[in-house]
């Protein structure tokens, strides 16, 4: 494809759709995970991703939106991890992995009484973001305005509990309370991803930019604006050579953010 091709992409509906889809995404992704992985809790992402794609199979299975059913699910998946952890009945990784096993679980279920796996079910398994319609546009903005919101607002007691929870909850902030939220907006924001990448993906836009921007060595504002400049320009690289390759949008999104983090590597290596 020439470069005036390339250029024409951008004034299609669908290629504007994606990209502005992407970058919210994109964002949300970045900054999300940046604090898990300082909390050293970046699996959460991995097994509520999973759990996601139970809601997803609910949807389809009954012709509700689907990423309306993988929120929903994944909320639930959050509020349980949390009871779990809370009662002691399993720690951290085992809770997490309890969910994991049975949203995967429900989501074969429904599969098998549903007679088959669909296509349409396939792009929410790798993402889709060059098919985004209005309707997903809006509801990807929208959770990626609240999660921005919320990192914005509590953006210090956040930190303060990645450095020492314990110290953080004797200065008075409601330490439980807010490790649920910030779950919640993990949640949020993978479900907001789903489109972009697929649930299987997902977790590799949460923490690979992330631990891109903490290899320079960066104050913390510095690192979350590498971190979410790392994001965007493997989405937007992403998607345009899949656009023009006819490559799988995910897969190259994700072998970018790889990129970026290998030269990262060896940057600090050499430096």
């Amino acid at each position: 494809m020439t470069a005036v091709n390339i250029f024409d992409l951008f004034g299609y509906q669908f290629f504007q759709n994606a990209l502005l889809g992407g970058c919210i995404a994109a964002v949300a992704c970045a900054t999300v995970g940046l604090f898990l992985i300082l909390k050293k809790e970046a699996m959460i992402g991995d097994g509520l991703s999973h759990t996601a794609f139970g809601g997803i199979a609910i949807g389809l299975l009954f012709g509700i939106n689907p990423l309306l059913t993988a929120l929903g699910v994944s909320i639930l998946a959050v509020l349980a991890i949390s009871y779990m952890r809370r009662k002691g009945i399993a720690p951290s990784d085992s809770a997490i992995a309890v969910m994991l096993a049975l949203g995967f679980s429900t989501g074969l279920i429904v599969i098998s009484i549903a007679n088959g796996f669909n296509v349409e079910l396939f792009s929410y398994l790798f993402g889709s973001i060059l098919t985004i319609d209005h309707a997903d546009l809006m509801m990807v903005a929208l959770l990626g305005l609240a999660v921005l919101l919320f990192v914005g607002i509590f953006r210090r007691e956040l930190l303060s509990m990645v450095f020492d929870e314990d110290d953080s909850r004797v200065m008075g902030i409601p330490t439980r309370t807010l490790s649920v939220a910030f779950d919640l907006l993990v949640a949020v924001t993978i479900v907001l991803s789903i489109k972009v990448i697929g649930t299987i993906l997902v977790v590799a836009l949460l923490v690979l930019p992330g631990l891109s921007a903490l290899k320079l060595g960066l104050s913390f504002r510095k690192t979350v604006l590498a971190a979410i400049g790392f994001s965007l320009a493997s989405t937007v690289l992403g998607i345009v050579l899949s656009a023009t390759l006819d490559i799988a949008t995910g897969g190259l999104i994700v072998f970018t953010s790889g990129m970026f983090f290998v030269f990262t590597f060896v940057y600090k290596k050499l430096g």
